[in-house]
């Protein structure tokens, strides 16, 4: 579905820059001087490696070079790595949790969004196209223990396929909430159930997705990040069966234990899924 005012890519990836600048750029200062050199030289010798391979032409590395240029001109290192990159960074980072499985986080998370309770309904504008969505579970540690004010912060795109704070004229907020769970571990929330979208194809990733003949298209999903004292940080992205890029996510990101199960519900739809915590390391 293509929104009416589609966010270009340049202006979406300025955003998502600015948001990674105040959220994360902190964390990077301090990676020791020998794990830099180990992890520059092996990038390099694989795109050397790469290169001898396939026999690259100097035409082909100057396009290389100019796309290059292109994806900071158009601020799109973000989404670039986050569609191409991340999916395994969190699979390393991850594969040693016992409890629910995770995945990229993306470019469009803004922290902060606001309290809802344990039962509660996601800011919307008046009339928010999409059905109706009732989502129901439980967030417990790997003990089995309730995790009572566990916080679930839940972002999804719209029925245009696109992201509050990232796009023009959609309010501040917008499909955005916290949730705070109650004695029980027990969370209710009221959304719409988002719609698949391509990621912006107007900048430098558009032209390597056109150069290589691939699509540009992302399945359904709602982003959860969920945490609880003690526990470890839950990044996660659910999505819906069904969907015709589940199988072929641009970001590959899709996993088995993330695809829900909604169920038809009045005018709308319901889906219980629950999360299990791994006790921080």
């Amino acid at each position: 579905m293509t929104a009416t005012h589609s966010p270009t890519a340049a202006a979406s990836g300025a955003n998502a820059t600015e948001r990674f600048k105040s959220d994360k750029f902190a964390s990077v200062a301090g990676t020791p001087k020998e794990r830099v050199s180990l992890l520059a030289r092996e990038v390099l010798e694989a795109v050397h490696a790469t290169i001898r391979k396939h026999k690259v032409t100097y035409e082909e590395y100057n396009a290389l070079k100019s796309w290059l240029i292109s994806v900071g001109e158009d601020g799109e290192w973000p989404l670039f790595l986050d569609v191409w990159v991340e999916h395994v960074v969190e699979d390393v980072a991850t594969e040693h949790r016992q409890g629910n499985k995770g995945t990229i986080e993306g470019p469009y998370y803004v922290p902060d969004a606001p309290e809802q309770g344990a039962r509660g309904s996601i800011p919307t504008r008046d009339n928010e196209p999409g059905t109706a969505l009732t989502w129901t579970g439980q967030v417990t540690s790997t003990t089995g223990a309730a995790l009572g004010g566990a916080k679930v912060e839940l972002w999804h795109a719209d029925a245009d396929g696109l992201y509050s704070q990232f796009a023009p004229d959609i309010p501040e907020w917008n499909l955005r909430g916290t949730f705070t769970t109650d004695d029980e571990g027990r969370f209710e929330i009221h959304t719409v159930r988002p719609a698949p979208y391509q990621i912006p194809t107007d900048g430098a990733c558009g032209k390597l997705i056109a150069a290589a003949g691939w699509h540009a298209w992302r399945p359904a999903h709602l982003h959860v990040k969920v945490s609880a004292p003690g526990h470890e940080l839950l990044t996660a992205q659910l999505y819906f069966p069904g969907d015709e890029h589940n199988d072929d996510d641009i970001a590959s990101a899709v996993k088995p234990e993330l695809l829900l199960d909604p169920q038809p519900s009045g005018d709308g739809e319901t889906i219980e899924y629950g999360f299990v915590l791994d006790p921080a390391l």
